[in-house]
């Protein structure tokens, strides 16, 4: 275009080459802002790559805590169901010890009453001796002590 405006008639030339230049001004200045819009859409695109890449790091990051919370969570869960066993076990021993300690009372006193029967029936000759001035139970009561107060059957 620029060829033909010059090759034309001077008075007409001057006007179509002052167009010229305007018009290419106006194309360099479209050209300069569809630049800038474009580097600007590639950053707004690095930004979103960015951002997804961000999310995607959150989103990882969210999923291994996620996983560690569930795994101490079930850690926690085994244990309490450990102590709840452990308690169980105790209070069973508790029980068991109770009982074993009741029948040894009951040993106790069934020993207390017999070794009570036993000397008083080695008391018997003596006091026997007592009232009839003989001691005829000094074997008799030899006798009982070496038996342990067994009766004869």
């Amino acid at each position: 275009m620029d060829l033909e405006a010059r090759s034309l008639q001077p008075n007409v030339k001057a006007v179509i080459l002052a167009k010229l230049r305007e018009y290419k001004s106006d194309l360099n200045n479209l050209k300069s802002e569809h630049k800038r819009l474009a580097s600007g859409n590639s950053n707004q695109a690095a930004r979103d790559d960015l951002l997804e890449s961000g999310m995607a790091d959150a989103m990882s990051v969210s999923a291994n805590q996620r996983g560690r919370l569930m795994m101490s969570t079930e850690r926690l869960n085994e244990s309490s169901d450990r102590i709840k066993e452990s308690r169980r076990t105790m209070l069973e021993t508790e029980e068991l010890g109770v009982s074993i300690l009741q029948d040894l009372h009951q040993q106790r006193q069934s020993l207390l009453h017999a070794n009570d029967t036993v000397f008083l029936l080695l008391k018997v000759p003596y006091r026997l001796h007592l009232l009839t001035g003989k001691f005829e139970g000094k074997d008799e009561r030899k006798r009982l002590m070496r038996k342990g107060g067994r009766k004869n059957k």
